[in-house]
C-alpha cells in the first residue's frame, strides 16, 4: 500500500487508483515511491545524528563489556575508517582490514592489520584502543613494509614493526645509520660515568659519534624505552657480570634509565660509591621501581688463584672453578656476562704455568684453549644453578678494538678518528673467542641468548675515548697520552647504548615473565 493512501479519507479527498488514466497512476506512483524513500532515508540520517557518539573509540565496543570475564570476542570490519572516531589513519588505512581481539581477563588489547594497510604514519588509534580497553596495545605488523614507529609513550610497550617481524629477525646482521635524535642522554647529563669513559667531560671536541643507530637488515629495531624497561624490571635484579667492557655497558644501562626518572635522588648506588674501576659488586636501585641494575667484576668469570710451588707461589687462573663472585648474582632475574679482553693480556696469552686445573697448572697452554675451558666451567655453573623459568641468561660477545700502529700496550693510536668504518673489506675477521663461545652454547641445557655485538662494534672506530680518557694539566701529560690511547673502551653516551637497545630487543622477544607483550 501507498504510505500516502493511509491517510483518513474524511479529512482528505483521496482519488481512487482506478478513476486515473494508466499515465497518471504510472507517474503518481514513481512520484509516491521517491518522496517516501527521500522521507524514509532522512529520518534515519536525522536518527544516526542525533544517537552519535562522542569522539572517542571506546563507545564503539560498549556492548563487550558485559561479556563474561572470561570472554575473548573478535571484532573485524572491513569498512572504510573515513567518517569514524578511530584516529587519523593513513589513506592506505582507510581501506584496510582489521581485527581486534580483547581479552577481558588480562585487559591487553591484539591489534593486527591484514592486507595493504599502513598503521605506522599516526599511533592514535593503537593510543585510544589501549586507554579504552585499560590496557597496552599490542605490537601492529602490517605486511607492506615500512619503518618502526617510536614507542607511544614511555608508559606503552606497544612497538609497531614493518618490513620484517622483530621476532624472526636477526637484529645483530646490519648496518649503522645517521640518527639526530642520539643520544638517549646528553653528554654531561649523566653522573655516574668514570671519567676513562666521559669523552665529553675530558674535552672531546666532536660529538658526531653519538648520532648513529643501529639498522638491522631484515626488521627494525625498537627504541629503549626506558620507563618500560623499569616497568618490566620492577621487583627485580639485573645484574652485570665481567669485565671493564661490562661495567662500560652497565654505566650506559643505568644513564638511560637515570635519565628516565623524574625524581633523580631516588636513584643511587647502594653503597654511596661514585667511582666502579676497582674489582667488587656495584648495584644502583630504583627506589620507584624496587629494582636494582647491578655490576660484578669478574674479568675472567673463573676465579684467579695462586698456586704454591715448592720454590715459589706465584697467581694462576683456575680454569675449573668460578670466580667467588658468584653468591652476588646467582639470584638475579637477568644475567650479562661477558669475558674476553683480559684475555689478550701477555701473561694469558703467553699461557705459561698459568693455566691450572685442580692441582695441576699447565706448563703452557694455548689461551683459545684455556678460553674454552673456562666457558666450559661457566655453562656447568649457569646450568646447575640457574633456573631458567626465572632467570633470563646473555652472553654478549666480544667488543672489537680499533688500535692502529700497535696494541694497548705499544703505542696503538684511534685518535681523531670521527666515523665509522664504511668499507666492510676493512672490518677484522670474526674473533676466533667467540667462535669457541657459540661451541660451547651450543652444548649448555639452559637458554642463552648470545648478544652478537663483535661485528656491529668493528665498524665504530670512531667511538672510543683514544686520548679522551682524562683530563690533562701538563703538556707532557698529553703527550704521554698520545702514547697510551684507549681504543678498547667506549665513550658514554656512545656505542655501549645501542648494546642495550639490542639487550632490550632481545628480552621482548624471548618475551618472557614480566618482557612477554
Amino acid at each position: 500500500m501507498n504510505i500516502y493512501k493511509a491517510m483518513d479519507s474524511s479529512k482528505h479527498h483521496a482519488v481512487s487508483d482506478q478513476n486515473l488514466s494508466p499515465r497518471v497512476k504510472l507517474v503518481s506512483g514513481w512520484f509516491s515511491y521517491c518522496v517516501g524513500t527521500t522521507v524514509f532515508v532522512l529520518t534515519v540520517l536525522l536518527l544516526s545524528n542525533s544517537l552519535k557518539p562522542p569522539p572517542v573509540v571506546s563507545p564503539l565496543f560498549q556492548r563487550f563489556y558485559s561479556a563474561t570475564a572470561s570472554s575473548t570476542t573478535v571484532v573485524s570490519w572491513p569498512l572504510s575508517l573515513e567518517n569514524t572516531h578511530l584516529g587519523n589513519f593513513t589513506d592506505n588505512a582507510r581501506n584496510g582490514s582489521f581485527s581486534v581481539e580483547v581479552n577481558l581477563n588480562s585487559k591487553d588489547t591484539n591489534i593486527t592489520s591484514h592486507g595493504n594497510a599502513n598503521v605506522t604514519e599516526n599511533n592514535n588509534l593503537i593510543g585510544q584502543l589501549g586507554g579504552s580497553f585499560g590496557g597496552k596495545g599490542r605490537a601492529i605488523e602490517a605486511n607492506n613494509g615500512g619503518h618502526l614507529a617510536e614507542p607511544m609513550s614511555n608508559n606503552n610497550d606497544s612497538q609497531v614493526i614493518n618490513g620484517g617481524s622483530l621476532q624472526n629477525c636477526d637484529i645483530f646482521d646490519g648496518k649503522w645509520v645517521r640518527d639526530s635524535s642520539k643520544p638517549y642522554y646528553p653528554a654531561g647529563s649523566c653522573p655516574y660515568i668514570d671519567r676513562d669513559f666521559d669523552c665529553n667531560l675530558n674535552g672531546r671536541p666532536d660529538d658526531e659519534f653519538v648520532k648513529w643507530k643501529w639498522q638491522p637488515n631484515g626488521c627494525l629495531l625498537p627504541s629503549l624505552n626506558a620507563t618500560d624497561f623499569l616497568e618490566k624490571l620492577r621487583g627485580k635484579k639485573l645484574v652485570f657480570v665481567g669485565d671493564s667492557l661490562n661495567r662500560n655497558m652497565w654505566e650506559s644501562l643505568v644513564c638511560i634509565l637515570h635519565h628516565s626518572v623524574g625524581n633523580k635522588k631516588r636513584v643511587n648506588e647502594i653503597s654511596g660509591r661514585t667511582e666502579f674501576k676497582k674489582k667488587g659488586f656495584y648495584a644502583f636501585r630504583f627506589e620507584d621501581y624496587n629494582c636494582t641494575v647491578d655490576f660484578v667484576g669478574a674479568p675472567f668469570l673463573v676465579r684467579e688463584s695462586t698456586f704454591n710451588g715448592r720454590n715459589e707461589s706465584y697467581e694462576t687462573l683456575r680454569l675449573d672453578l668460578m670466580d667467588r663472585t658468584t653468591s652476588m648474582y646467582e639470584d638475579a632475574d637477568v644475567l650479562v656476562f661477558n669475558t674476553g679482553h683480559w684475555w689478550t693480556h701477555e701473561k694469558t696469552s703467553r699461557g705459561e704455568y698459568y693455566y691450572q686445573e685442580d692441582n695441576y697448572v699447565h706448563p703452557r697452554l694455548k689461551v683459545l684453549v684455556a678460553y674454552k675451558r673456562a666457558l666450559t666451567t661457566w655453562a656447568r655453573w649457569v646450568d646447575k644453578n640457574i633456573v631458567s623459568d626465572r632467570t633470563q641468561v646473555f652472553f654478549r660477545g666480544y667488543s672489537v678494538t680499533h688500535f692502529r700502529g700497535g696494541q694497548w700496550n705499544s703505542g696503538g693510536q684511534c685518535h681523531k678518528e670521527t666515523e665509522p668504518i664504511f668499507n666492510d673489506t676493512f672490518l677484522a675477521k670474526y674473533p676466533s673467542k667467540m667462535r669457541a663461545l657459540e661451541h660451547v652454547l651450543k652444548e649448555i641445557k639452559t637458554p642463552v641468548t648470545y648478544l652478537n655485538i663483535s661485528r656491529l662494534t668493528d665498524y665504530r672506530k670512531d667511538g672510543h675515548p683514544s686520548i679522551y680518557r682524562m683530563k690533562y694539566r701538563t703538556r707532557e701529560e698529553r703527550n704521554t697520552a698520545d702514547r697510551s690511547q684507549d681504543c678498547s673502551h667506549w665513550c658514554l653516551p656512545g656505542v655501549p647504548d645501542t648494546w642495550n637497545e639490542l639487550l632490550y630487543a632481545s628480552l621482548l622477544k624471548a618475551g618472557r615473565g614480566s618482557w612477554r607483550n
